[in-house]
C-alpha cells in the first residue's frame, strides 16, 4: 500500500477538522465544557472534531478501524486482531483550548501492527500541518510552502539543551530528570507541539513522566522518528508501541538525534 498517496486528503481532513474546532474556540457559548470520567474535559469542538475526521477516514478509499479517544472504548479482543488501525485524537490539548493559549493539535496516525506508519498533526490557530510516512521523510506545511524537518543532535553533556515541559502537567519526576542536565533551557508548550518543536530542530529533549494515552502520542511519534529523533519508554528505553491490552502509554522520553 502507498501510504504517501492517502497524505493530501488526511491533511484537508485535519484542516477540516481545524476550521470547525476554530468556529467553536471564537464562541465561548459553544464550548459546552463538561468532565469526563477521568476529569479530563471535554468540549463541543473534541466531539465536532471527532465526527468530521471518523466521517472522513470512512470516506477513503482503504479502510481501517478507527480508535478515537472520543469513540467507545474498542474490547481489546476485537482490536487485538488489527493490522492496520487508525489512532485518532480530535482535539490534542482540551485544556490549552479552554485557557485559549492556542496550543492545541489534530492528531491523525495510522498504526501498522503496534507501530505508527503514518501522522498527521494538524495546528489550528496557524493553520500549520506537519506529516510524516514511515521511509519518507517527515514534512511541514502552511498550505503555500513545504519544508523537510531535521531534529537537532546533541549530546546529554551539553550545556544548554532546550528541554520542553507541558504547560499543564510539570511534577517531580520531571523536575529531577532535568535536574541531570547541565543548565538547562525549559521550553513549556502543550499537545503534541512538544514533540513537533523537537522534530523542527528547535528543541532537544521532550521527558513526559506523567500519564498520556496512545491517541495523544502516535501522529507526533511518527513525525519525530522520520525527523531523526526517537520516542522511548523511560524504563525500557524501547520505543512506545500501540494498541496494546491498556491503551495508557508507560512513561516515555523524546529525544532529538542523541550522540
Amino acid at each position: 500500500m502507498e501510504l504517501n498517496s492517502l497524505i493530501p486528503e488526511l491533511v484537508s481532513l485535519a484542516r477540516k477538522a481545524g476550521e470547525a474546532i476554530l468556529e467553536i474556540y471564537q464562541n465561548e457559548e459553544e464550548w459546552q465544557v463538561q468532565q469526563k470520567d477521568d476529569d479530563s474535559p471535554l468540549t463541543r469542538a473534541d466531539q465536532r472534531s471527532n465526527d468530521i475526521i471518523c466521517e472522513g477516514l470512512r470516506s477513503l478509499s482503504v479502510q481501517f478501524p478507527i480508535i478515537s479517544e472520543e469513540n467507545k472504548e474498542i474490547p481489546y479482543e476485537e482490536r487485538k486482531n488489527y493490522t492496520y488501525c487508525w489512532m485518532v485524537d480530535p482535539l490534542d490539548g482540551t485544556k490549552e483550548f479552554i485557557k485559549r493559549n492556542g496550543e492545541f493539535t489534530v492528531n491523525i496516525a495510522l498504526i501498522h501492527e503496534n507501530k505508527p506508519v503514518l501522522g498527521v498533526v494538524h495546528i489550528p490557530v496557524s493553520n500549520a500541518t506537519f506529516w510524516a510516512v514511515k521511509g519518507s521523510g517527515a514534512h511541514w506545511t502552511n498550505g503555500s510552502r513545504e519544508e523537510l524537518l531535521n531534529a537537532a543532535r546533541f549530546d546529554k553533556n551539553m550545556p544548554n539543551l532546550r528541554i520542553v515541559a507541558s504547560r499543564s502537567h510539570l511534577n517531580a519526576d520531571t523536575e529531577n530528570f532535568v535536574a541531570q542536565f547541565r543548565a538547562p533551557i525549559m521550553v513549556s508548550k502543550g499537545s503534541s507541539l512538544k514533540f513537533m518543536l523537537i522534530a523542527e530542530g528547535e528543541a532537544h529533549i521532550y521527558p513526559r513522566l506523567a500519564p498520556t494515552m496512545e491517541w495523544d502520542t502516535a501522529a507526533a511519534h511518527i513525525i519525530l522518528e522520520e525527523a531523526g529523533g526517537s520516542v522511548l519508554q523511560a524504563d525500557s528505553l524501547e520505543p512506545l508501541v500501540y494498541n496494546k491490552p491498556n491503551l495508557l502509554n508507560p512513561f516515555f522520553i523524546a529525544y532529538g538525534k542523541r550522540s
